[in-house]
């Protein structure tokens, strides 16, 4: 009999913990936070789980070789029961997006379920699969900012983008094992996405400036501008360095020595890190105290993760 731990382990629960914060990302970047943005997160959550479940299904018969623990070879879950769950998740996750967000959201929701299904049934194991998955969360940056300027959170999509392609770029040898190239590479694009979430947003920057410059003479309220810039400008800054020192020493662990272990060790570090990640991108628009709780969820996502593996 499927139990709640076959499903959790189905659709690997605990990264989930890594998926509002790409909503809650893009809109503050958008200056679309707001009652629905809850909403969408967990639109994008059940996304997510779509795309574990049929990311699953489409492996079983390689897992049945290389990871018969897993629940489909093992025989816990059905691939029918697989692929019906994920279909539902699916439905359940464009209609949630529809419903809150209208058109404007359904128009990203869309093509945000049509690229995973297309990554795990067609993409995955070709070139175009590190690509494709980057893009299903870009798309999901994307559709945080539905309510907003979408086009101010490209930079936080890209950004987020390009760091689920090196997690994805090692995820592939998670099983074999990597040459030291491989995470010679991912690691410099981790240094490049964190530095780009580290630098202050350029429209938040300019109002700043505007504000210093036609601010009044008194020397109390210039001082209290002055410490709430210094920590806005800091706060993205330290939440990409945490990001960077956890999951760029896990990469420097796989050139030292890039056995399989080591590889899944470092992917499971990009997943569970990726909130301190979106936290940084989140305060870097303007949300301080809610990037630092979205950052929150990177140790509670590692504690989860010795119980059931993110990969």
């Amino acid at each position: 009999m499927t139990t709640l731990a076959d499903l959790a382990e189905l659709v690997r629960a605990p990264a989930a913990l890594s998926v509002p914060g790409d909503v809650v990302a893009g809109a503050a970047a958008a200056g679309a936070l707001g009652p629905r943005t809850p909403a969408l997160a967990g639109a994008s959550v059940l996304l997510y789980w779509a795309g574990m479940a049929a990311n699953d299904w489409a492996d079983r018969g390689l897992d049945a070789v290389e990871r018969p623990e897993r629940p489909i070879p093992s025989g816990r879950i059905t691939p029918a029961a697989a692929v019906g769950l994920a279909a539902g998740l699916t439905a359940a996750g464009v209609g949630l997006a529809a419903a809150v967000g209208g058109r404007r959201a359904a128009a990203l929701a869309v093509p945000l379920a049509a690229t995973i299904w297309g990554y795990d049934l067609l993409a995955k194991n070709t070139a175009a699969g590190p690509a494709v998955m980057a893009a299903c969360r870009g798309l999901d940056v994307l559709l945080g900012a539905s309510g907003g300027r979408v086009t101010r959170a490209l930079p936080a999509a890209v950004t987020v983008a390009a760091h689920t392609w090196t997690v994805t770029a090692l995820s592939r040898r998670e099983v074999s094992g990597a040459d030291a190239a491989l995470p010679m590479r991912t690691l410099a694009g981790t240094a490049l996405v964190a530095a780009s979430a580290a630098l202050p947003h350029a429209r938040r920057a300019a109002a700043s400036a505007a504000d210093q410059g036609g601010a009044n003479d008194e020397v109390g309220g210039r001082a209290s501008r002055t410490r709430s810039a210094g920590v806005a400008a800091v706060l993205p800054a330290v939440l990409a360095g945490w990001y960077a020192a956890r999951y760029g020493a896990a990469q420097a662990e796989v050139i030292r020595d890039p056995s399989a272990g080591r590889v899944r060790a470092a992917v499971g570090a990009g997943i569970t890190g990726l909130p301190a990640l979106q936290g940084a991108l989140t305060a870097r628009g303007g949300a301080g105290l809610l990037g630092l709780a979205v950052a929150a969820a990177a140790p509670l996502g590692r504690r989860l993760a010795r119980k059931v593996s993110p990969t």
